[in-house]
């Protein structure tokens, strides 16, 4: 029998925007849709997700392209380094709300211990200072 993991992580909205600490994976990363539930040998997606209309993966560009998949929105993964309670409030929508602000799209996927954001690949270094601008101004408000 599995064992359910205990529900952990922070849930004060300012803790977690002074805590997120925003790591920039390497990878330029591709959103593919695939027509069943298959995942395609050898990809090792960041991301699955099931849809009705069939299969979401994220995968590097590199992948993609070496498995000749067609793909969008070629994006970098921000990782939000704070471990955020998955009922947490507010979080995700304060973090999107600052980029969408910048005129900057991005998605946001939930994982148990960290949120990670993909962002379009020219505009992650935007990103990056605007998440420390957050991070930097709520240290500053909880210290006040």
């Amino acid at each position: 029998m599995r064992k359910t993991p205990i529900m952990t992580g922070e849930h004060d909205l300012k803790r977690l925007l002074a805590g997120m600490s925003p790591v920039l994976d390497e990878a330029s990363y591709v959103f593919v849709t695939l027509p069943g539930r298959e995942v395609p040998e050898g990809l090792a997606p960041r991301m699955t997700m099931q849809e009705g209309e069939g299969t979401t993966i994220i995968v590097t560009r590199e992948e993609a392209e070496a498995a000749g998949l067609d793909h969008v929105f070629e994006c970098r993964m921000i990782t939000l380094d704070v471990h955020s309670a998955l009922d947490a409030v507010g979080f995700l929508a304060r973090v999107t709300t600052r980029l969408a602000d910048l005129g900057m799209g991005v998605n946001p996927v939930a994982g148990y211990y960290h949120d990670h954001l993909f962002v379009p690949t020219d505009r992650a270094s935007d990103a990056m200072t605007a998440l420390g601008e957050m991070a930097r101004e709520a240290a500053g408000s909880a210290r006040a």
